[in-house]
């Protein structure tokens, strides 16, 4: 029998509904995310971390859960949200139902809400502290307890514990990934572009990765406010006066931005979708690329450093969605590139990336 449960937030507005998950207590940070499908890549971002996730697309879990489509090894994302759960899907692939999932995963979910009037609160106020329960008592006290996204470093929690090789291939550039949250499909990528690719915690030194022969440097996506990851922004300091290929993505991009004496705000609600209009600066060509974050480079704060070239710039609100450095091998977009979740418009950015690193070693 489906268990009563309520989505509150912190401002005090309350939403009735069923729960389809795990069924416990759970606080996070609610945002919404604009794509028709991917739930199942989405809940397994770990740049999702410390966040409950509202669907605005109405019906959810009509093709179940796929074991090889999940971008990491659990699900990372505190909570789901559901305006309908479908309780039968269809799907040749399918391994499980997503309810069963999120059970096995201790995920708590809630659908039969209002996701439109929920997605309307968010854009209007803001994204903030919210909780599924299923014991109302001090519902809002202990949100207000609960920490906020901004000062939180989640990257070095979601990062691997040690080293591994994810591809390995004879005489071919070696890449070192410093894990702030990655996507398998982004170690895929690296992968087709050429790469032989190595894997790290967010905390390890340059020097061991150098040590292991790494002639270029991913920063990847993750969670988290940038400016709390201070061992990221050190090592991207490292990276740049040792002019070595880097390329970052989402958090590596604000990472990136950082090092280079820029500065990150917190965005309203953030940009978390599959359908992200991007202009790029050079060419007025547009893509659509998948963007999950809630944090962004302060484009005044980088204007007027002469060796920073933006490169791409996001069309609904203006902000900074890529970098170039004018001297350094060293580029950065806000987007997820990889075509998982979304389009493909991005992937050459992997191409450019592999030419770049392969260019310093002649």
């Amino acid at each position: 029998m489906t268990k009563t449960c309520f989505l509150i937030l912190e401002d005090g507005t309350e939403f009735k509904g069923r729960s389809f998950g795990y069924e416990t207590d759970v606080c996070g940070e609610i945002v919404f995310n604009t794509s028709m499908s991917g739930y199942q890549e989405i809940l397994t971002d770990p740049s999702c971390s410390g966040q409950i996730i509202t669907m605005t697309y109405p019906l959810i879990g009509n093709y179940g859960v796929i074991a090889e489509d999940a971008e990491s090894t659990k699900v990372h994302a505190s909570g789901l949200v559901a305006k309908e759960y479908s309780k039968t899907y269809s799907n040749f692939r399918a391994a499980m139902s997503l309810s069963d999932y999120l059970v096995q995963a201790k995920t708590p979910s809630i659908e039969g809400i209002d996701t439109r009037k929920l997605t309307k609160i968010i854009s209007s106020k803001g994204t903030m502290r919210a909780g599924i329960f299923f014991d109302k008592k001090n519902a809002v006290e202990r949100l207000q307890a609960h920490p906020q996204m901004a000062g939180l470093d989640l990257a070095s929690e979601v990062s691997c514990t040690e080293p591994y090789i994810f591809c390995q291939k004879d005489n071919a550039c070696r890449v070192a990934v410093f894990d702030l949250g990655v996507k398998t499909s982004i170690l895929r990528l690296l992968d087709k572009a050429g790469f032989s690719v190595k894997v790290y915690p967010a905390k390890t030194s340059l020097s061991q990765a150098l040590d292991d022969g790494a002639e270029a440097v991913f920063l990847s996506n993750g969670p988290g406010d940038p400016e709390a990851a201070t061992y990221a922004i050190g090592l991207a300091k490292d990276i740049l006066k040792k002019r070595i290929p880097m390329f970052g993505v989402c958090l590596g991009h604000q990472i990136i931005g950082l090092a280079l004496g820029g500065k990150t705000y917190k965005l309203k609600f953030g940009h978390r979708g599959a359908n992200q209009p991007v202009k790029k600066s050079r060419t007025g060509c547009v893509e659509i690329p998948y963007q999950n974050h809630g944090f962004a480079v302060d484009y005044d704060s980088i204007k007027n450093i002469n060796d920073i070239e933006l490169t791409h710039i996001n069309l609904n609100d203006n902000t900074v969605e890529g970098l170039r450095h004018k001297e350094l091998p060293v580029m950065s977009v806000q987007y997820h590139p990889q075509a998982s979740l979304g389009p493909n418009d991005s992937s050459y950015l992997f191409e450019q990336f592999y030419k770049m690193a392969t260019e310093r070693r002649q």
